[in-house]
């Protein structure tokens, strides 16, 4: 199954990349995370393409929308595209699915939406992260912002040492998806640098600052959210720690449940994509 190809207007006069892989049903939305684009779900994409409207988005400064030349990249404009895209296809209520960065862009969404959540489904994403998943990401992305690739092999093997235990076929899908090849003939992540920069020109102090206030109004979203909502972890993460993933989902959630699956770290869907499909088909199709 091959999805559709397009571009909408998003926020603050931004293209926005997305794939289409169903128009009919009750729309479900996937956001990536950090780094990543829309194809990272094509796994799973089709699995539940037969039953919703599937969408796949790429989020502003990735894959092939636009870059912000403002480098409005915080949580709230990834937001404001969403709203923008959901205007435009006409979506009124949805499901919406996101991992890591985009599970958190959700639960901003889902709060200041929630009469038209029919349901959420957080991906290795939540109020409070692992210090050890934190230092990891950063310390890739320093030494990944101003790499080039001679090939796209080169890349996957870049790739490969990033997503340790992501499956062979994620792993050439992210080279081929995620790349753009230059005029000298070298490639490079289409990610844009400056969306990690800005965070990097912060002090230590500011950015603990600014994580503390964002950890606080993820907690309170959480609290307000009261659509069916599907936690997702990788048992092996380190990101999402078992007991923030429990608390999400056995306190701060009104109506909510943990799946827990197994051989995946932070990246569930490209390190088990069986597994997540599964976790994730019984809460979206009711397949208990």
């Amino acid at each position: 199954m091959e999805p559709r190809s397009r571009k909408l207007p998003g926020a603050d006069g931004l293209s926005i990349h997305l794939l289409e892989w169903s128009d009919q049903g009750v729309p479900l939305l996937l956001l990536h995370g950090f780094g990543n684009e829309a194809h990272i779900w094509d796994d799973f994409a089709p699995v539940v393409a037969p039953y919703y409207r599937t969408i796949a988005i790429d989020l502003r400064g990735h894959g092939d929308s636009a870059q912000d030349p403002e480098r409005r990249y915080d949580y709230q404009s990834h937001v404001r595209d969403l709203e923008a895209i959901t205007a435009e296809l006409e979506i009124d209520r949805l499901v919406l699915i996101g991992h890591s960065f985009g599970g958190r862009v959700s639960t901003l969404f889902a709060d200041r939406h929630p009469q038209r959540m029919a349901g959420l489904v957080l991906v290795d994403a939540g109020p409070d992260l692992d210090a050890r998943g934190v230092s990891r990401i950063s310390t890739d992305v320093q030494r990944s912002v101003d790499l080039s690739f001679a090939s796209l092999a080169e890349c996957e093997n870049a790739l490969a040492h990033a997503y340790p235990a992501a499956q062979p076929a994620a792993i050439e899908r992210m080279a081929r998806h995620g790349m753009r090849k230059r005029q000298d003939g070298r490639y490079e992540r289409k990610t844009d640098p400056a969306f990690h920069a800005a965070r990097g020109k912060l002090t230590a102090a500011a950015a603990e600052a600014l994580e503390k206030k964002t950890t606080k109004e993820l907690w309170d979203a959480l609290a307000r959210i009261p659509c069916p909502t599907l936690v997702v972890r990788g048992a092996a993460s380190d990101v999402l720690d078992p007991d923030t993933a429990e608390r999400m989902a056995e306190e701060a959630l009104p109506n909510a449940r943990l799946a827990v699956v197994p051989h995946a770290g932070h990246s569930v869907m490209t390190d088990n994509p069986e597994g997540f499909s599964e976790a994730v088909s019984k809460f979206a199709l009711g397949d208990d």
